[in-house]
């Protein structure tokens, strides 16, 4: 039988199967359905769920779990709960670290695993460090970074070591600066050792700033930031070098080292001049020499002034060079008021810093005749 025929057939049967369902049927009845005209199931409705209930949160701290408001305990913030969990901890750790320090002493555990204890031991103290720099105990952080420090020599790992003395230094500066001291030279030491010294010069800086800021000993941040340059020459780092230098230069002329500031300015001067890049900050350093020489002696800063242009002829055009003159005639002729404008004059258009003011002082200071000691 052909397609088509067999299609015929097929619609034939289908028409006599619709007309034979009865689509009303009697109660009772059991429907016929014909195979092919089954209805189609209705779509089940779907079934929305109720929006879940927010939780308000009272933003004025009062209604906790019981409801309502102002009778409930009063709450400690996140913030004291979180350091004060994190202190506790860390006492916890460090128990925990020093147990397993003096189980490794021990002669089975020496033999057996004795050097794995340690190194847990170190872990912990760091840990233990960290969570007291979270709850801002800074001297209890920084006496568990040297307990770390202190076995990771043990373990003859250096780097790692001198890594925790600095940390520990870092910390201890917010508590107890001379700790914080002791803590750097111990990691000095050790990177000296390794031949390190770009970091070691590094940590100079910082114990010379401790020593301005902190202890206000001028002498000792002279020493160090003298040894940071002598450390970052020697691995060729002449423009750090030269930035610890300037900073010794300053402190000597505040302490009436005049000869050794001298020194200092010509030198860095005179590196600078041939660098392009550089070379208009060498106008700043002769100037500050010539005003050393000046509070010394008049001849020495007119020879000074000389030499200065010869070796640097862009320094003869300089604001800074214009200065010198004419508090040279001025200091010359003891004219107190042609210092003082010549000097409010240079301010109006390039302010003085603290140290030009004090030592423009000393300066006018030699001339006789000079008041009460104002520059302005």
């Amino acid at each position: 039988m052909g397609r088509h025929a067999a299609g015929v057939v097929q619609r034939e049967l289908c028409s006599a199967q619709r007309a034979s369902c009865n689509p009303h049927p009697a109660a009772g009845t059991v429907q016929h359905r014909c195979m092919t005209h089954r209805p189609r199931p209705r779509a089940r409705a779907r079934r929305r769920r109720p929006p879940r209930a927010r939780a308000r949160r009272c933003s004025a701290g009062g209604g906790g779990r019981g409801g309502g408001g102002g009778g409930g305990r009063s709450r400690r913030s996140p913030g004291a709960m979180d350091s004060t969990g994190k202190e506790r901890e860390a006492v916890q750790l460090m128990a925990e670290a020093e147990k397993r320090v003096k189980g490794s002493h021990s002669f089975l555990r020496g033999l057996f695993g004795g050097n794995t204890r340690v190194e847990e031991a170190c872990e912990m103290y760091t840990r233990a460090a960290n969570m007291f720099k979270i709850a801002k105990n800074w001297s209890a952080a920084g006496n568990a970074f040297c307990q770390a420090a202190k076995l990771h020599m043990q373990l003859q790992s250096k780097h790692d070591s001198a890594t925790s003395f600095v940390d520990a230094g870092n910390a201890y500066k917010k508590a107890d600066p001379q700790e914080a001291i002791n803590c750097l030279n111990a990691a000095i030491d050790i990177y000296t050792d390794m031949g390190r010294f770009t970091i070691a010069a590094k940590h100079h800086i910082t114990i010379a700033e401790i020593y301005e800021a902190e202890l206000v000993d001028i002498e000792k941040a002279i020493a160090h930031y003298e040894q940071a340059a002598d450390y970052y020459k020697g691995e060729e780092s002449n423009s750090s070098a030269n930035k610890c230098l300037l900073k010794v230069a300053a402190y000597a002329a505040q302490l009436e080292q005049y000869q050794k500031a001298i020194e200092i300015y010509e030198q860095v001067g005179t590196n600078t001049m041939d660098n392009p890049l550089l070379k208009y900050s060498a106008k700043e350093y002769f100037f500050k020499a010539a005003l050393c020489h000046f509070i010394v002696d008049e001849l020495n800063a007119k020879l000074a002034l000389e030499k200065y242009e010869e070796m640097f002829p862009a320094f003869t055009d300089s604001r800074e060079c214009k200065l010198l003159k004419k508090l040279l005639e001025a200091h010359e002729e003891q004219n107190c008021e042609a210092y003082t404008e010549a000097v409010k004059e240079f301010d109006s258009i390039s302010r003085l810093d603290q140290w030009l003011t004090t030592m423009l002082l000393r300066i006018k200071k030699s001339i006789q005749g000079e008041g009460d000691g104002d520059l302005k």
